[in-house]
């Protein structure tokens, strides 16, 4: 196994043992669940938001691991010694975002279709919904991803978590959403602005990597 997938096991390992993987998805169903309490019996309301509902349910859920994806490794070490041993930060930071999005993404969808029943979406949305879902999760995961690296070792660090990942989040939201209609120009728009997060994280996390190493 190469270095890159070796990191990539490790972060694997480490997000099931902390929990990485099961908290996401049950406060993903845990909003699905509370949702219909809160607007009410109506299923044809319900059906109609519903698809909006799961996108910025998977939005927050992306952003519950934020503060452990860099931070521990950062206070430990971890890639001080990475650097020593000729690892690029930016390959390190895009190993990070690929075990992150493999703890939260499939699972994610997978609870999708729980949570689609739960709020009455036919069949037709839960396809659009789930494709949007794969689209965009690596641009959710990307975020996340360079939010934990610009945050590791601040004071408050989940509460400014939040405020840097959120606004930079509503592109994915509004083109996520868009596309449950139907639309394909919404589909496209999401996959530009997920491949423009994909492409630009790993650089952006490895320099505030490089940063906190000094």
């Amino acid at each position: 196994m190469s270095g890159i997938g070796r990191l990539v096991a490790r972060d694997l390992r480490l997000a099931w043992a902390g929990g990485g993987i099961v908290n996401p998805v049950a406060f993903f169903l845990l909003v699905a669940i509370l949702f219909p309490f809160a607007v009410g019996p109506d299923t044809v309301l319900l059906a109609r938001i519903g698809g909006g509902v799961i996108w910025a349910a998977a939005l927050l859920a992306a952003l519950l691991p934020v503060e452990r994806l860099i931070g521990p490794d950062a206070e430990s070490g971890v890639f001080d010694q990475l650097g020593v041993r000729g690892f690029s930060m930016a390959g390190v930071a895009a190993a990070k975002m690929l075990a992150h999005w493999l703890s939260f993404a499939p699972p994610l969808m997978l609870a999708a279709v729980v949570a689609a029943g739960l709020l009455g979406l036919p069949a037709a949305t839960l396809g659009r919904v789930e494709l949007g879902l794969l689209i965009g999760t690596p641009g959710l995961a990307a975020l996340a991803l360079a939010t934990s690296a610009l945050i590791a070792g601040m004071r408050g660090a989940g509460a400014l978590a939040g405020l840097l990942m959120l606004p930079l989040a509503v592109p994915l939201l509004i083109f996520g959403a868009g596309a449950l209609e139907g639309g394909a120009g919404a589909l496209k728009l999401l996959g530009a602005v997920s491949l423009v997060l994909v492409a630009g994280a790993p650089f952006v996390a490895g320099a505030a990597m490089r940063v906190a190493m000094e």
